[in-house]
């Protein structure tokens, strides 16, 4: 369910609506128009506004009207706590169908009206507008508008702070790798739990992998993410096990849409916890009057542009690096692409529908780089919406800061350690993220080989034992690791738009890794 910034307002199911945000959508009339051809149906076009307009979407259970007799199912959709008319039908899915068209029929002549045709992409403007100087400092006028305090602000880092230390605590040895820590987060109407964690600050330095066994990215975020990775796969074992308890357990569902893919269950959300900013966020300056023409101008539109990581150290795409070594995007430019594309990757895209966090929680006190990381995940794809395929969009995340988890800031000589776990792992897995391997005091070690749980070759390994319960025999025949990623189409349709979309306003292209081969299997 989309997040939303809008003031609350006070209306009622008969008051006439017409919401500010009509009138803030890039893609929206792209979006009418593939329905009105009948391309999708009612209730995608419903989530697909959600996400582009950032509206708060409810399709619920009600009771039927008019006295109507015999077995029917009653729906209404509710926009902003608004109510539509309701709809009816013989089974669930027929009564959510009828719910969207009638609430469509009452909000798209206003959308309609008031929009006009979404820019291309070549009117877009190449780099992003001077701002002008506050009356405040930057970090002062930023914590008013971005520090939030939902109980989730609270009860996340609580959370991730509870489970860092019950990992440390049966391993304190390696309490060292926790300076940098990220984790993903499931809040549902119980509660919120940590799913999945990551620690590192490094990027492999060997200079080509042919077999997947290398893991080239252990930034925090990268760790965490792919450690969020295996925690999907674990929860489509269960919904496709065909046993009732573990189908309850999972987080997976099925969706509505007739595509045959599942999605998170209702009222389930994501979100990111990092203790510092990621590398490749923007440095702000405290005081933003810039001009077009100022040297900070340049140099803000340069930090705008992507980067990559090298052993440590950061370089913009627009400078020299050193390119015959093996070079990682940086960690603040994949969240921009995970926004966009879903944190599920390639592989899951066949099973799942995008997976987006709805807020991403900093625990770093440094207000001018919190809002050069708003500026990044939530200002370079504005817009791009409307150009992508359905499922996927630009989804905002809320990003804030909140009190910092790390248990430790020195290295102990294990600088370049790091660490991985996900829910159901009895222990951490520790990497040398120079090296890309498990290293050999790691509490799990998953062969002599020293290959880590979480290199492409163990990911292949659980997309295979995913498509065999699901029955998949079309993905089972795929011969390699790069097949079974190209024919997730729509997902490879998105990152190409992305990727050329952030071309084309001036932000650099993508790094490639051609020693890095995917043609391998299990």
């Amino acid at each position: 369910m989309a997040n939303t910034d809008k003031p609350n307002a006070q209306l009622n199911k008969n008051s006439k609506y017409n919401p500010a945000w009509l009138k803030e959508s890039f893609g929206s009339k792209e979006l009418i128009s593939r329905y009105r051809s009948g391309k999708t149906h009612a209730v995608s076009l419903l989530h697909q506004l959600a996400q582009t307009l950032q509206f708060h979407l409810d399709i619920k259970e009600t009771v039927t009207t008019d006295n109507v007799s015999g077995l029917f199912f009653a729906f209404c959709v509710v926009v902003d706590g608004v109510q539509y008319r309701t709809g009816m039908g013989t089974t669930k899915k027929e009564a959510r169908l009828k719910a969207a068209e009638l609430a469509l029929q009452d909000l798209l002549p206003t959308l309609e009206k008031e929009k006009a045709d979404p820019p291309k992409l070549s009117a877009l403007p190449p780099f992003l507008p001077a701002l002008e100087e506050s009356s405040q400092s930057g970090s002062q006028a930023y914590a008013l508008v971005h520090e939030r305090k939902s109980p989730a602000n609270l009860q996340i880092p609580k959370a991730v702070k509870d489970q860092l230390t019950e990992l440390m605590n049966s391993q304190p040895q390696f309490s060292a790798c926790t300076a940098s820590v990220a984790a993903f987060v499931i809040q549902t109407s119980s509660g919120c739990e940590v799913v999945a964690m990551g620690t590192g600050n490094y990027s492999a330095s060997e200079s080509a992998s042919t077999n997947g066994r290398i893991v080239h990215d252990s930034h925090a975020v990268v760790t965490a993410r792919r450690s969020l990775m295996r925690f999907l796969y674990q929860h489509l074992l269960m919904f496709f096990s065909k046993t009732t308890h573990l189908i309850e357990k999972s987080i997976f569902q099925p969706n509505d849409k007739d595509n045959g893919l599942l999605s998170l269950k209702t009222g389930t959300t994501l979100h990111l916890y990092v203790n510092q900013v990621p590398m490749g966020a923007v440095q702000m300056p405290s005081k933003m009057s810039l001009n077009p023409c100022s040297v900070s101008t340049w140099q803000m539109n340069n930090e705008m542009g992507l980067h990559v990581s090298r052993e440590g150290k950061m370089y913009s795409v627009f400078s020299k690096h050193p390119s015959t070594k093996i070079v990682s995007v940086s960690p603040m430019d994949k969240i921009t692409q995970w926004q966009v594309l879903g944190y599920q990757g390639a592989l899951l895209s066949h099973f799942i529908e995008p997976v987006y966090v709805q807020s991403i929680l900093v625990g770093d006190s440094g207000g001018g780089d919190i809002r050069g990381m708003d500026m990044k995940v939530n200002r370079r794809t504005e817009g791009i919406t409307a150009l992508l395929p359905m499922l996927y969009c630009m989804m905002r995340p809320h990003v804030s800061t909140v009190p910092s988890v790390a248990c430790s800031s020195a290295d102990n000589g294990l600088v370049t350690y790091c660490f991985n776990w996900s829910e159901g792992d009895h222990s951490i897995e520790v990497v040398d993220g120079l090296i890309g391997r498990t290293t050999a005091e790691s509490p799990f070690k998953s062969g002599s080989a020293l290959a880590s749980r979480l290199c492409k070759a163990a990911m292949l390994h659980r997309f295979k034992v995913v498509a065999k319960e699901a029955k998949r025999e079309d993905l089972l025949a795929t011969s390699s690791y790069g097949e079974a990623k190209s024919t997730a189409k729509l997902y490879q349709q998105a990152k190409n738009l992305l990727r050329t979309y952030m071309m084309q306003q001036g932000f650099g292209s993508w790094p490639d890794k051609p020693m890095v081969s995917d043609n391998f299997n299990m």
